[in-house]
This record gives structure tokens, sequence and C-alpha cells, in this order.
């Protein structure tokens, strides 16, 4: 029997099974929504298609890891992650910003975290993720994959037919205190920056305040400088991580526009990491967009698992040894760690570990994840509520992102399907797709251009 591994939520489906809910959702899906001019699924299907070759597909956020750029493994193979060429060209995905992402180191894991070795630590680790990203477009598949760093580089790519590679940076904790950084980051490829992650930072409280307490009350003094500095040499600010007050903060010191790179909707679901109505009034106010994010547990609350499936799960942990896991991957509602915190056990002990989940997960089933149409319902209250011109499409593949019949690139048709089923219409597909991201990245390096002669 074949398994369909998903690492959240806490769902491991054996493939004929995950297949039955994924079809039965569809039915549900189909029933429910209204059909634009009563055009049948056939019909539907065929107008997505043909939307989706034609604008171009942008997912803002997908986590990486260094071994998957390799001579010997890489993302030119069909591997078993979310993200890699093959499924790129299966999906129809054409742009995809990679992460340079590090984890917040806290003081109470190492005591020199945010001194300069442990900021030194922090650097040497987003540099060997930039060169990752570099080695994929310059060394190993160069024919099918590019480094883009304007919008004209996106357009100019696709139509070519090659892939696009973009570069964001998750997490500022790996500049430390050197300004310089901004720009080195910048030149590196990075056209977005957020300045915390799952904790505080150096220049920004996190969402995890919400649980943990507050550092900064907002933005630090450096973070402030940082914000002006990214404005200077034209790279996005990202808010999807930090705290509310971090982002309205930046809303009002920013002289560009921001970005949500990869966060769902609080009114729909009720989480720290989320957007509510008063930050998304804000982000439209500054010319941003919000990038909707198909991470199962942003898109609909958990249901909090019995006391023997949590009991099952964390024995398995201890077993396992995954001491070293985030706070949020150690608290979330499955107990069931993120793909980082995954990709941190040696191949065998990851697969023997899912195998010991999926069991859990028969004798005590967990939540079941969402799908699609759930996912676009926060794209449906993002729009109604900041309008069409203010949103965008992340997955956080590789970082835990994943709803039902959009599980990897290779299912990326699935959104723009939903979408045509609502009666959004090409243009307004391609905005959501990849044009109002664009848009805002043209903007933020007019404005740095602007910003530069000035001075």
């Amino acid at each position: 029997m074949g398994w369909t591994v998903k690492p959240v939520a806490g769902w491991y489906f054996p493939m004929a099974k995950f297949l039955s809910l994924l079809v039965a959702l569809m039915v549900v899906s189909c029933a429910s929504l209204r059909q634009p001019l009563g055009l049948s699924e056939a019909e539907l299907l065929r107008k997505a298609k043909a939307a989706h070759e034609r604008v171009i597909v942008l997912d803002t956020h997908s986590d990486i890891s260094p071994r998957n750029f390799t001579v010997e493994q890489n993302y030119g193979q069909r591997l078993d992650t979310q993200v890699n060429l093959p499924k790129m060209f299966e999906g129809g995905l054409d742009a995809v910003f990679f992460s340079v992402f590090v984890g917040q180191t806290r003081e109470t894991q190492s005591a020199d975290a945010f001194k300069p070795s442990g900021y030194e630590r922090a650097y040497k680790a987003a540099i060997e993720k930039f060169d990752a990203i570099h080695r994929l477009t310059d060394k190993l598949a160069p024919d099918k994959i590019e480094i883009a760093l304007t919008s004209a580089d996106v357009r100019r790519l696709k139509a070519s037919g090659k892939k696009v590679a973009l570069i964001g940076v998750e997490n500022g904790y790996p500049m430390g205190e050197d300004l310089g950084r901004v720009r080195e980051f910048y030149q590196r490829g990075a056209r977005y920056m957020s300045l915390a992650h799952n904790g505080h930072s150096q220049l920004s409280d996190s969402h995890a305040g919400e649980r943990d307490g507050w550092k900064w009350n907002g933005l630090s003094p450096l973070g402030r400088q940082v914000i002006a500095e990214m404005n200077r040499v034209g790279l996005m600010v990202d808010v999807s991580h930090p705290s509310k007050a971090s982002m309205m903060q930046s809303v009002a010191l920013s002289k560009a526009p921001i970005i949500a790179s990869h966060s769902a909707m609080r009114a729909l679901c009720d989480m720290s990491r989320n957007m509510d109505d008063e930050q998304l009034l804000a982000l439209k106010k500054s010319g941003g967009v919000v990038q909707v994010v198909a991470y199962s547990s942003f898109i609909k609350t958990p249901k909090p698992d019995s006391n023997e499936r949590k009991a099952a799960l964390g024995a398995l942990r201890n077993e396992f040894k995954i001491a070293d896991a985030t706070p949020a991957e150690q608290s979330a509602p499955s107990g069931v760690v993120s793909a980082a915190a995954l990709a941190r056990l040696a191949p065998e002990r990851r697969a023997d570990y899912l195998r010991r989940v999926t069991e859990i997960g028969e004798q005590y089933p967990g939540d079941l994840p969402a799908p699609v149409l759930y996912f676009v319902d926060h794209i449906d209250n993002a729009v109604k509520l900041i309008g069409l011109d203010h949103v965008g499409i992340a997955s956080d593949f590789e970082g835990g992102g994943w709803v039902i019949g959009w599980s990897d690139a290779s299912e990326t048709l699935n959104v723009t399907l939903e979408l045509v089923r609502r009666g959004y219409i090409e243009e307004q597909i391609g905005k959501l797709w990849g044009g109002n991201l664009l848009r805002v990245m043209d903007e933020v390096q007019r404005i740095a251009f602007a910003l530069q002669s000035a001075n």
C-alpha cells in the first residue's frame, strides 16, 4: 500500500483513503458553489486550464533544505518534496519565492543568541541557503530555471518557458546588528525580508508574543532603522511573522508598500499568525498585498486532539528525541512537527517516524485538514474587505503548508479551478496569482531608486 505523507494537522493518509476523501470534498465543493454562466465541470476545467497557462502563477513562500540542492539530489529531480521542477511543470507553477529561513534562537536555548557569535551562526545558515538557490539556477538546472530580480525578469522567463526562482528572507535575525547586511541580502537576490519569525528578534517582536509576552512592544530601535534601509535598497518589508504592533508600526514607518508573504484571515481562523481586519485595512492603505497562505491550521481552527492521541504522539516524539523543534512546532495542536523539524531526522528515521504517526492516526484519528475551498474562502474574505488588488497567494510548502487539493506544486491548478468556480475572471486570477505582488515589487524598487537619487 502506498502512503501519501502530509505533515500538517497530524493526518497521514493511505493513498486510497486520501483519494476517496479528496473526491468527496470535490463533490461537495462542486455542489455547493455557484457555477458561473451555468458551465459544466468539464467546461470550468477547460476555462481554468486556459487561464492558468496564460497568467503568471507565483507562490510567495516555499521553504528549502540545502541538502536538496546538491549534484546528487536536487530540485531538477522529482524528489519527495512538495516543490521541485518536475512538480512545478506538472502543476503550472511558474515562479516561487524560495525562503532563506533561519529559526529564531532564544537566549534560553543559547546564551549567545544575541551576541556576535550567535548572529554569525545564523548568518552562515542564511548564506548556505542563498548559495543553494543560486546553485540550482546557475549549475544544477540553468536550462529550466533562473533567478529573477525584477518583475520584468519574471515576465521574460515566463515567456521563455523557464521556471522562476525568487528569494525571500524569513527572519531578519541573521543580519545581526549590521545594517550593511540589508544591502548584502538584496545583492544576493532577496526581494523581501521579515524582521522576526516565531520568536522575538533583535529587530522586532514576533506574533508569538501573544503567548510569550513582549520584548519591544513592536519594532526595536534597530528594527526601525532596518525598515528605512529596506526602503532605500528596494527590499519589500514582509509582516507575516512579526507582531501586530510591529506590523502597524512598519506600515507607519515604511515609505513603500508592505507585504504579508504568507498569512491568512484572523476573522475566519483566530490565531496569532493570521491578520485581523485592522491590519488588512492598514496594509491596503500602504498599497501592499497579503499573500493568503494555504496552511491548514491557519485556514480552519483545528479541533483539539484526544488525550490518547496527545499521549501517543508525545511518547513518539520523545522516543525519536525531537526535542529541538521550535516552540511553535512543539505546541501544534496535532503534536506533529513541521517539515523543518522532520528534516532534522536522518532519512530512515524520518520514514519510520512518519510510519508510526500514520499508525497512531489510524488508532486515534485527528482532525481533518482544510480543503482547497476553505482556503479560497480566505481569499474571498480578503478580496471583499480590502479589494482584489491587495490579495495574492502563497503555499508555505516545505514549511508545513498544504490543504487537501493543493498538497504540492503538481496540484496548483486546483486553486485556479476553485477561483473559476466562484466567478473570478482571468484578469482577476492573474492579479491574485502574481500581478499584485509584482506591482508592489515594482513600486518598492521605484521608491528605492527615488530615495537613492535624492541622496
